[in-house]
């Protein structure tokens, strides 16, 4: 079984993921950092990212993160481009993660771009990580040090959140922390006893 985990950036989908983490029969995916380490080991990547975007694109062999995030955040067109790279080596990569995973009684594939690159459809059930708009914005100038600005152009760039909320079957409102083990550990009770009949 298969369950997408997504949310807004700033949402606190990492301090959800950390939770489920610990529950020792299941197995997660982290969509992002995957795909990071394929972008630096993957010779076919860089050679269509230096085709992309240029040589700048990888500095002493490793991916040169801030020169290609300056162009996607951007340029739509350049993000979709990048996407179309990355994406199907990422799903690709998982697959084998899932195969060397079936004894699990779940794995989740988290991902900030979960019903953007159409993952979701791939996926059992969706979980949405949710916050309000101004307490992501807060966590996310503080955490990167950044503008207010340059974070609505990353948000901008992701699905409204409305949109996510209704094609989800579980939303973690992550403001407080006891609460959202809570509801984590509620959703893992019901995730268990759930049976996928394909």
């Amino acid at each position: 079984m298969i369950i997408g985990l997504t949310g807004g950036i700033g949402s606190g989908k990492s301090t959800i993921v950390k939770i489920f983490s610990n529950y020792k029969n299941i197995a997660v995916y982290i969509a992002d950092v995957e795909a990071k380490k394929l972008m630096n080991s993957s010779s076919f990547i860089k050679e269509k990212l230096i085709y992309l975007f240029g040589n700048e694109s990888y500095k002493e062999g490793k991916l040169n993160r801030d020169f290609i995030s300056n162009i996607v955040f951007n340029d739509k067109n350049k993000l979709k481009e990048l996407n179309a790279i990355v994406h199907p080596e990422v799903r690709n990569h998982f697959k084998n993660f899932v195969a060397n995973n079936k004894n699990k009684t779940y794995i989740i594939y988290e991902s900030a771009i979960l019903f953007e690159s159409k993952t979701n459809q791939f996926c059992d059930f969706v979980i949405t990580v949710y916050l309000d708009l101004e307490t992501r914005i807060n966590r996310i100038v503080a955490r990167d040090n950044t503008t207010k600005e340059k974070v609505l152009t990353r948000i901008n760039n992701q699905w409204k959140e409305e949109k996510k909320l209704l094609q989800s079957n579980y939303i973690i409102y992550n403001k407080e922390l006891e609460y959202s083990k809570v509801k984590v550990n509620k959703i893992h009770n019901i995730l268990t006893k759930k049976k996928v009949f394909f």
